[in-house]
């Protein structure tokens, strides 16, 4: 199965740490791929800010991947369900990317792409630390699927 996740902004040390020792730890059940993309903070408006940071995004998918944003307006998943739609995902044999946008949110028009929006919930979280999530989450579902102790 093939992975991706797109994001927005480079991560800070501490962050950086946690996201590399889940890829590493995902990378036993897939093979997954980070790609980041500048953030937008010079442009004129949070509009211009989010258009730009999404044709960035756009711009470095995978060709036919399934496109799962990171939305606040999304639906929130459960660790079982995600794992479900993990297991899915990998018998249809697509590439799935996971997005995540910068401080403002993606661009409407890279969401009017997304095949599914996954809200993390009701929180705030900075993007950094949405992006650890998603890949914590993601191989909490990988163990779910293997019955491994991860997750109790």
């Amino acid at each position: 199965m093939k992975l991706a996740l797109l994001a927005v902004g480079r991560l800070r040390p501490a962050y950086r740490a946690a996201a590399d020792d889940y890829l590493a730890r995902i990378a036993r059940y897939a093979t997954i791929d980070e790609r980041e993309v500048k953030e937008a903070s010079r442009a004129p408006s949070m509009e211009a800010g989010r258009r730009a940071e999404g044709e960035a995004l756009a711009a470095k998918l995978p060709p036919d991947t399934r496109l799962v944003a990171l939305d606040r307006q999304g639906r929130a998943w459960s660790s079982e369900e995600l794992a479900r739609r993990l297991d899915g995902w990998r018998l249809a044999a697509r590439p799935v990317s996971f997005v995540i946008g910068g401080s403002h949110g993606l661009d409407p028009a890279l969401l009017g792409r997304a095949d599914e929006r996954w809200s993390l919930g009701a929180l705030t979280l900075p993007h950094e630390l949405a992006r650890v999530v998603v890949l914590e989450q993601v191989y909490r579902g990988f163990t779910i699927l293997r019955g491994e102790p991860y997750h109790k």
